[in-house]
């Protein structure tokens, strides 16, 4: 038997980004944009994961992308998304947001809302055999505990998992499981996750996590496949 490799990561340890004179603060989980550790650049096919958060009125000017998936989640406040496939959309939190770039998309993430926007954004990168292709973008709305969102160009689901104070949580078995703390605390093997805290289990078989306190909002990424380059 294959026992499990974890390696936590804590909130405080993520790497600051973003602009802040134009309302937009950034923590990075992974190498990213002008910072680069050649022992943080993915797990798996995950590439990023971002806490950002923009203030009224700030946001992602347009730019590109290609062959990434993009996976937002809202915390607090309302994302305007708008691309260059026509979607214009509204993300509110419990929705899961996802822009699957192919070959080629350009997009805009802003707050044009009054308060003030917290969301995490996940990049993952597609199998080479499923680089390429027309875009495609999708919303879930409101989505429920134990709701799972799977992107098959990469090879991976997002399992959503909101325990109850005390409930014990099956995570799923995968080569590679990314489990990040939205709100609230867990425990996972001998360590306690909190909020913005995340572990990376290889290997992952047979355990559990347990909410503490008033309870907890999970992502669980289950990835079967490690992204090659040539």
């Amino acid at each position: 038997m294959i026992e499990a490799r974890i390696q936590v990561r804590r909130a405080a340890e993520r790497f600051p980004g973003g602009d802040a004179g134009a309302g937009v603060s950034t923590r990075h989980a992974f190498s990213f944009s002008g910072f680069y550790d050649p022992d943080n650049v993915r797990f798996g096919p995950l590439s990023a994961c971002n806490e950002e958060r923009l203030e009224p009125g700030a946001g992602f000017a347009e730019h590109a992308h290609r062959d990434v998936e993009i996976v937002t989640w809202v915390v607090e406040g309302e994302l305007t998304h708008e691309d260059s496939t026509g979607h214009v959309e509204v993300v509110r939190p419990g929705d899961v947001q996802w822009l699957s770039a192919g070959e080629g998309v350009r997009h805009v993430e802003r707050n044009a809302g009054a308060v003030p926007l917290r969301f995490l954004q996940m990049w993952l990168t597609p199998s080479p055999s499923s680089a390429g292709g027309p875009p495609s973008y999708g919303v879930a709305r409101s989505v429920a505990d134990g709701a799972v969102c799977a992107l098959g160009r990469a090879e991976a689901v997002l399992h959503v998992r909101r325990p109850g104070p005390g409930e014990r949580v099956a995570l799923p078995g995968a080569r590679w499981l990314y489990v990040h703390v939205v709100r609230g605390a867990v425990r996972l093997a001998e360590w306690t996750l909190g909020e913005g805290d995340s572990a990376r289990v290889e290997d992952a078989a047979e355990l559990d996590a347990v909410a503490s306190g008033e309870g907890a909002e999970l992502l669980l990424w289950e990835m079967h496949a490690e992204s090659r380059f040539p």
